[in-house]
């Protein structure tokens, strides 16, 4: 097994699509790592996220608005010998994503954020009152570079035409 690499845009996309949670990491004012699990919603490149409109993250993001965002799927344990641990490995597809926060304060550009996010969940229709949009924080996160790895990649999956069979 090994890690390959992803750049092919619908492999990362369908990461993201099929993950349920996304790990959001920024660094603090006292300049240490502040990870938490979130949903998400995801559009055209831009990842969408919802808060309370403060709290110890957000303190973060108005200090330094640059985010990483982690997204894992299909979580594997394999190993190649039952009784050797260092055969072990976790075999997983995972995208990080880097961009900058920006919040959304109109009231209907919040909502069509809330329907981007509810849509990575269900495929209903929903609506929204204003108090409820107006007590939540709404963040936009446009892509601005992109990772793709799938740990635990048969050799033979994804071998190149040089490769000898």
């Amino acid at each position: 097994m090994k890690t390959v690499f992803h750049n092919d845009q619908t492999i990362i996309e369908d990461v993201i699509k099929r993950a349920d949670v996304c790990f959001v990491g920024v660094v603090t004012p006292e300049n240490t790592p502040y990870v938490v699990p979130m949903n998400f919603g995801y559009l055209n490149g831009t990842i969408y996220l919802h808060s309370a409109p403060t709290g110890r993250i957000i303190d973060c993001l108005d200090q330094n608005a640059n985010i990483c965002v982690t997204f894992s799927i299909d979580h594997e344990l394999a190993f190649q010998h039952p009784e050797v641990a260092c055969s072990y490995r976790m075999k997983s597809k995972s995208v990080v994503a880097f961009g900058k926060v920006h919040f959304v304060e109109e009231m209907e550009a919040k909502r069509e954020a809330l329907n981007i996010i509810m849509r990575q969940y269900s495929d209903k229709e929903f609506q929204y009152s204003d108090p409820a949009v107006r007590n939540v924080k709404i963040w936009v996160v446009p892509v601005e570079e992109i990772r793709c790895k799938e740990f635990g990649a048969p050799h033979d999956k994804y071998k190149k035409p040089t490769d000898k069979v």
